[in-house]
């Protein structure tokens, strides 16, 4: 039996320039980390040769090609996985429509866990490339490719997205009381809607060519953020973030609701300093930055909206249990 867990994310700055139609032509730039929230995946031999895979539904089938789990199925195909196998998913979060990156988080993570059980060990560069070959190429998904990234990796990183579809990591090295602290001072609230992101992201890369400014000046806040962090300005952040939003909102339709504008003025007028919808938008988590002195009162502003705590996460996509499997053949 094999046990992956791999983490979710939250993108700090940069996000969207990730997309293929931006990057190829301008160069991609983002900020992000991993946090302690994680997708489980679960595989272990079976006595027979079916394949048995477990989530929100189960299924039972005798091939690869059956699998309707779509994520699942190009996870078995690229690593080789045939049959006689179960495999199981959980989350610590609602697992779509988050804004964390958990659709990447589960691709990484199963193939980490395919690999393990065909006893191979992976590294996180090749976990990333074979998630967004998945998601991106096989799959056609609207999306970018740091969430792949920082789920292989793991910790506070800056990625650079070339033109020729390389990826440059750079661990983003300041001292953990500077960790701690930015950490601290990030908060997330869920929204209390659930969305798809696939309508949202779609409309944002056809929109790709009319936008390359709001692009362009959201690539140059993922700088200035990792300046930022390395001065020790921290409160920086904040500000990143609220600019970050407000040009979010031009890169496509659905970004932003009443609801969520709302709850983002009671959020600012609660002391936060600062902060943006994760993920594509239209639901999921409000990430706000607010100093310790003021959360009291921004936690009183948004009293009504359920506040997920969490750490920062120094790692990748891991192991968490290895047991040789019995062979039942």
């Amino acid at each position: 039996m094999i046990i992956t867990q791999t983490p979710l994310r939250i993108s700090i700055a940069g996000g969207g320039t990730d997309l293929p139609g931006y990057y190829r032509q301008h160069g991609g730039y983002v900020v992000s980390t991993a946090i302690d929230k994680y997708l489980y995946v679960i595989v272990k031999a079976r006595y027979d040769d079916l394949i048995y895979v477990d989530y929100s539904r189960k299924e039972i089938v005798a091939s690869i090609d059956e699998i309707q789990h779509e994520l699942v199925r190009e996870a078995c195909r690229i690593t080789g996985m045939t049959n006689g196998f179960e495999v199981a998913m959980m989350a610590d979060i609602p697992s779509e429509g988050s804004g964390l990156g958990s659709s990447s988080s589960l691709t990484v993570g199963l193939l980490n866990a395919f690999y393990q059980y065909r006893g191979e060990q992976v590294g996180p560069e090749r976990l990333a490339q074979e998630a967004c070959r998945i998601e991106i190429d096989i799959l056609g998904k609207p999306i970018g490719r740091q969430d792949q990234y920082i789920a292989a990796y793991g910790g506070l990183c800056a990625f650079e997205f070339r033109n020729d579809d390389s990826v440059v990591m750079e661990r983003i090295d300041i001292q953990p009381s500077g960790k701690r602290r930015l950490g601290s001072n990030i908060l997330l609230f869920f929204t209390n809607i659930v969305r798809q992101a696939s309508s949202i992201l779609s409309d944002q890369r056809e929109k790709i060519g009319d936008t390359i400014a709001f692009h362009d000046q959201i690539k140059g806040l993922a700088h200035e953020v990792r300046g930022a962090l390395y001065s020790g300005n921290y409160d920086a952040v904040g500000d990143v973030l609220h600019r970050n939003w407000e040009l979010k909102k031009q890169l496509a339709n659905g970004v932003s609701t009443g609801e969520i504008d709302e709850m983002y003025q009671a959020a600012l007028c609660g002391g936060a300093m600062g902060g943006k919808i994760a993920g594509a938008g239209g639901g999921g988590f409000l990430m706000v930055y607010c100093r310790r002195p003021d959360q009291d009162n921004l936690r009183e502003a948004l009293s009504t909206y359920r506040e997920m705590p969490f750490l920062l996460e120094p790692h990748g996509s891991k192991v968490v249990f290895n047991q040789e499997r019995y062979n039942w053949k």
